[in-house]
C-alpha cells in the first residue's frame, strides 16, 4: 500500500518515514513539505537519517494524487485546512494526528468524514488507547466520590497545552460520568481558591527538556487512590501506530474512526 506524509520535515514526519520503511505492508510513496520549504527536493531517507530512499520531498502544490493510497498528517493546525481539503478533493483516506485544532476545524473534519475515511486520534500509541479504556472503567467505579486529576508532561517544543492526549483522557472520563468537560475542567490552580469541587476534573501541564510524552489519570478518594499512567520513550511508538492505522484504513468506507477502532478496543 502506498502511504504519503504531510509535513515530512517535522519531528513526527521524520519518524513516520522510518516507521513506514520498516512496515511490511506499507511503502512510502509521497512526502510533502511547504512550497517555500528549503527541504523541497531533499531525499526523505536522508532527511530521516536512515539512508537514501527512492522518494524526495515534494512541494504541496506539486503533489500527484495518483502516487498515494492513504495520507498521514501530523502537522500543525495552520496546515490542517489545506491538507484536509486536498484529501477530500482527491478522495484520499487520511490518518490525522494533528492536535490543538479549533472547533471549526473539528467540524470540518466531521464533514470531511462523510466523503472520505478518516482516522482521528489524539494519540496513536496502543498503550495510550488502552489507557483510554481503563480510565473509563475507573470512572465508572470511582468517579462519583473520587477527585480526578490529569497530569501530562512533554518536551519543551510542544505548542499546545494541555496535550491532545490529556484532553482525550478528560473527555473519556467526563463522558463516562455524564459530565461536560467544557464546564467541569480546571486548568491549573494558583492562590487561595475555594475548596475543591468534586465534580471538577483538574489538568496540570509540564513542558521540559526532551520528554516524549507522559500522562497520568489520578482518582483520589479518602483513604485510597488509583493512578493510571502511560509513559512513551520514543516517537516511533506513535508513528508505528499511525502506520498501522493507515494500513487498516485503506479499504474502509467513508466515516470518522478512532484508534480504538483500529486496534479493536470497545468503548
Amino acid at each position: 500500500m502506498k502511504v504519503g506524509i504531510f509535513g515530512a520535515n517535522g519531528r513526527m514526519g521524520r519518524v513516520l518515514i522510518e516507521a513506514i520503511e520498516e512496515h511490511d505492508d506499507a511503502a512510502l510513496s509521497l512526502a510533502t513539505v511547504r512550497d517555500d520549504s528549503p527541504w523541497v527536493g531533499m531525499n526523505v531517507g536522508e532527511l530521516a537519517g536512515i539512508g537514501k530512499l527512492p522518494v524526495d520531498c515534494s512541494a504541496v502544490s506539486q503533489v500527484n494524487p495518483d502516487d498515494v493510497d492513504v495520507m498521514i498528517d501530523f502537522t500543525l493546525p495552520a496546515a490542517f485546512d489545506t491538507n484536509l481539503a486536498w484529501c477530500v478533493k482527491h478522495g484520499k483516506p487520511v490518518v490525522i494526528g494533528t492536535t490543538g485544532m479549533s472547533d471549526a476545524q473539528l467540524s470540518a473534519l466531521d464533514k470531511a468524514s462523510e466523503s472520505i475515511p478518516v482516522v482521528f486520534a489524539a494519540n496513536y500509541s496502543v498503550g495510550v488507547n488502552l489507557m483510554l479504556s481503563l480510565v473509563r472503567q475507573a470512572a465508572r467505579a470511582l468517579g462519583q466520590t473520587a477527585d480526578i486529576e490529569i497530569t501530562e508532561a512533554h518536551h519543551r517544543f510542544k505548542k499546545d497545552a494541555p496535550s491532545g492526549t490529556a484532553m482525550a483522557i478528560g473527555e473519556a472520563i467526563a463522558d463516562e460520568l455524564d459530565r461536560d468537560l467544557k464546564n467541569c475542567a480546571v486548568y491549573g490552580r494558583e492562590g487561595k481558591e475555594p475548596e475543591r469541587d468534586q465534580q471538577t476534573i483538574g489538568f496540570a501541564t509540564v513542558r521540559a527538556g526532551d520528554i516524549v510524552g507522559e500522562h497520568t489519570a489520578l482518582f483520589a478518594d479518602i483513604g485510597e487512590r488509583l493512578e493510571i499512567t502511560h509513559k512513551a520513550s520514543s516517537r516511533l511508538t506513535f508513528a508505528r501506530g499511525a502506520v498501522r492505522a493507515a494500513v487498516w484504513l485503506s479499504d474502509k468506507t467513508p466515516g470518522l474512526y478512532t484508534m480504538g477502532d483500529v486496534i479493536g478496543l470497545e468503548k
